[in-house]
């Protein structure tokens, strides 16, 4: 029996999206964005495993660009695939690959202060037992912490703030509001929000003092549930144990999950990672994801710390790809573009990279996220396989 790894780089996006223009940053659309392709030519990158399984050829696929520093003949099976649900987030992007388009439209708040209409407002204070929130608008997470962290302290109001994404965000002290406290307040509002066709919400705790806030590892999702079984539920109908590290738990509300493995970072999700290669059941599926990409470099527009964190874990999969069983698939995807060449702080439409090891060498070509539900599905050999098309 074979075991399946899907390993979600999150923001790596290769640009390309045909839809792009539709899609904005303040107001300049998405078009033109291209995460891995505007680093490389910011900073040749060095990834000689994932550009050996086809990245370079894939980001050329794309969007037309050659990647410098990328552009090997490609060893593994390599495509790019187009999203069609209606959004550039982590809901829409997961769900879709795991099978589930999402058929509605997503609420947004309005980029305006206040962004938050007062209904809302008063279900947060009564939630947390406070008299105001601070923030009440869009903002990037580090900014806002550093610019409103030090009137947290003092006044005890959650910090409450949204983006381009269908998210409400609540940043507090894990100290001086208690974590336990913020978990407790994002997992009470969720429902009054998901009613809303509001995707996530948030929490974002942090630690520190004025001058010198930082953010935790303790993040939660609270995401709404998938309109209909996914990939993780079509492996449990065949009693199939499925594994998910980081933040897929959340994202999926938990469903279909067998066991739950997080970490403070990446690094220790990408531990859990290497250890289940060696040690996850035969049949299994194992779903990880890795955000870090997208939220230390992504958001906060850091090229170059983006570059080393694809170098970084580069190497890692280097170690993945060794230890791999005959049989076995690893398929590295994404689940939408994080562009930190481009203007604004939000994410950026793009189509995302497709790379298998272990399924032999080939161009995939253009394909659709949800073949990607689809390819693994087939390769385990589960009895649903959803609305894509295997490409394996």
């Amino acid at each position: 029996m074979t075991r399946a790894f899907v390993i979600v780089l999150d923001s790596v996006g290769i640009g390309g999206a045909p839809d792009a223009d539709r899609y904005f940053n303040g107001t300049r659309p998405d078009t033109g964005a291209n995460t891995v392709g505007h680093i490389a030519q910011a900073r040749p990158l060095r990834l000689p495993v994932l550009d050996g399984l086809g990245l370079g050829a894939a980001v050329e696929l794309a969007s037309g660009l050659r990647a410098p520093g990328l552009g090997a003949t490609p060893q593994g099976r390599w495509g790019a695939a187009t999203e069609v649900s209606r959004g550039k987030d982590t809901p829409s992007g997961h769900w879709e690959l795991a099978g589930v388009p999402v058929p509605w439209d997503w609420t947004y708040f309005p980029n305006t202060n206040p962004a938050f209409d007062e209904a809302l407002v008063a279900q947060v204070c009564a939630l947390a037992g406070t008299t105001g929130i601070l923030g009440n608008c869009h903002a990037a997470g580090l900014a806002i912490i550093d610019e409103l962290g030090a009137e947290h302290l003092r006044t005890g109001w959650p910090i409450c703030y949204t983006s381009a994404d269908s998210v409400f965000q609540i940043a507090a002290h894990e100290e001086a509001f208690g974590l336990e406290r913020l978990i407790t307040l994002c997992r009470d509002l969720a429902p009054f929000l998901h009613a809303r066709r509001v995707g996530r919400v948030i929490a974002r705790p942090f630690v520190g003092g004025e001058g010198a806030f930082k953010r935790t590892g303790n993040r939660r999702d609270f995401a709404i549930a998938p309109p209909a079984p996914a990939l993780m539920d079509w492996a449990q109908a065949d009693a199939r144990i499925v594994h998910a590290i980081g933040k897929i738990g959340d994202i999926f509300s938990h469903r279909g999950v067998t066991r739950l493995h997080k970490g403070k970072d990446d690094a220790a999700l990408v531990q859990h990672l290497l250890r289940l290669v060696d040690e996850a059941e035969e049949g299994s599926l194992t779903f990880c994801n890795l955000v870090e990409f997208d939220s230390l470099y992504g958001h906060p527009r850091n090229v170059e710390g983006y570059a080393r964190a694809l170098e970084t874990f580069d190497a890692h999969a280097g170690d993945l790809l060794a230890r791999l069983r005959p049989g076995d698939i690893a398929l590295f995807t994404a689940d939408h573009g994080n562009d930190p060449t481009w203007s604004g702080t939000d994410h950026t439409r793009e189509r995302v990279p497709v790379l298998v090891a272990g399924a032999g060498a080939g161009e995939i070509g253009h394909c659709a996220f949800v073949d990607v539900a689809a390819s693994v599905a087939t390769h385990l050999g589960l009895t649903q396989t959803g609305p894509g098309r295997s490409f394996l």
